[in-house]
């Protein structure tokens, strides 16, 4: 441990230094298992500046233990293995050409992949594949609002919770801004109810069954608020509006426009290299 701490304090010299060169130069050897070795520039890098001596004596040790099973784990592969099962070469090259592959083709669709979707093909999309789309829990469009419970003004936040003309709202939604503890406005898209129910603290069931007319109120015991929702509009079960399903479909859309563009990649490259002789196939 002594001899650990006295290499720690190498390393923090060594990180304060500017240039590398002299410690390149007298590098020590920090471990050793067989004849391969650990040299104390190659420590160095794990242990940042500002480490304490016991932090930096836990990650030294960590680095160590790490590089020592990477030895272990060779040598005992050199004496199990055969002389084929130790050669990579070949699952290497393979993994060299799919990652070359792969990043070309994103390259590829990043430059020619249109990505513009209209509101019609949205909407062929969603009834051809409505199926696709049955709701597993309700939809709502919610205005919601945190009040204490006894403050003046909780009526006149529930009220400007329902408001549904454009002015009106705009006139609300600064009252509700200044007068609630919380507000939150759901009611321009629809949400799905697990994500509101996280607002009330309950789960979606026990939200649902408060839902009294438009308005879901719960005043969770001890707390000294009530919390006001107003359902604008609410989609209990089957297929999801197509307005909701829109950032699916256009995503699959695009997925199905990237798999046609490299099939066609595909075939375009196998046939420039046929008609230009590149590639020969000997019979």
């Amino acid at each position: 441990m002594r001899r650990l701490f006295a290499l720690i304090s190498s390393l923090i010299l060594f990180a304060a230094c500017d240039t590398v060169s002299s410690v390149i130069h007298n590098d020590e050897v920090v471990a050793s298992l067989g004849k391969e070795k650990l040299y104390l520039s190659e420590v160095r890098g794990c242990v940042p500046a500002f480490a304490t001596p016991e932090d930096s004596a836990m990650l030294v040790q960590q680095y160590i233990d790490k590089w020592a099973l990477s030895v272990l784990y060779m040598q005992q592969a050199d004496a199990a293995l055969s002389k084929e099962e130790l050669d990579v070469e070949r699952e290497l090259e393979e993994y060299r050409r799919s990652l070359i592959r792969y990043r070309f083709e994103q390259a590829y669709v990043r430059e020619h992949l249109d990505t513009a979707v209209s509101s019609e093909q949205v909407q062929a999309y969603y009834e051809a594949h409505e199926e696709n789309f049955v709701l597993e829990r309700p939809l709502l469009k919610l205005r919601f609002a945190v009040v204490m419970s006894d403050s003046p003004s909780k009526d006149m936040i529930k009220a400007a919770l329902k408001e549904e003309e454009c002015n009106a709202i705009m006139q609300s939604d600064s009252v509700l801004r200044s007068a609630a503890i919380r507000y939150a406005d759901y009611s321009k898209n629809w949400t799905d109810a697990a994500a509101v129910a996280r607002e009330y603290g309950l789960d979606y069931l026990t939200m649902l069954g408060l839902k009294s007319g438009d308005y879901i109120v719960y005043e969770p015991a001890g707390l000294g608020v009530v919390m006001i929702g107003y359902v604008a509009d609410m989609v209990r079960y089957g297929i999801a509006p197509v307005e909701y399903c829109r950032p699916r479909i256009c995503e699959m859309i695009l997925g199905s426009r990237k798999r046609e563009m490299l099939s066609s990649l595909e075939q375009e490259l196998l046939e420039e290299a046929r008609s230009n002789n590149k590639l020969v196939i000997n019979e």
